[in-house]
């Protein structure tokens, strides 16, 4: 982490949602899904809110031999957007507690505000990462 990495970092992220981001394609398998709105998905919306602390975080990591995970997320997606519309978050770095990392999120769709709240993020080592996970997959193929 480099020494800018510090809190006070703010920016805003823009994604204008396409038809492939609504609930009927979060999980084409659920049948359900399907016959719901289409309409931003919650699910995606909550990692539109991850992408965006990742961009705003990017510069100040060693990248990409340090990257960062979500690690929570209680954030409220509020209003509809249809495709086509503009998002943009509001993400903003309020704490560094060595490697965790915490953000305020805060989103509009150009009409109505469309949710806000808390993301915490940890940083990791690439490389080390890939190595533990690596051993676990060879643990559960036994």
């Amino acid at each position: 982490m480099k020494p800018s990495l510090q809190p006070g970092l703010a920016g805003a992220f823009r994604y204008t949602v396409p038809p492939t981001r609504t609930v009927p394609h979060i999980y084409p398998d659920a049948p359900d899904f399907q016959l719901m709105p289409a309409v931003f998905a919650t699910g995606y919306f909550v990692a539109l809110c991850e992408w965006a602390a990742v961009e705003l975080i990017k510069p100040h990591l060693d990248w990409p031999a340090e990257q960062s995970l979500g690690t929570r997320i209680d954030i409220t997606h509020t209003a509809a957007t249809p495709p086509g519309l503009t998002v943009e978050v509001a993400v903003a770095l309020t704490a560094v507690e060595g490697r965790k990392l915490t953000f305020a999120v805060k989103a509009h769709d150009g009409l109505d505000p469309i949710g806000e709240g808390l993301h915490e993020r940890i940083v990791i080592d690439g490389a080390r990462f890939d190595a533990k996970l690596a051993g676990k997959i060879a643990m559960a193929r036994g």
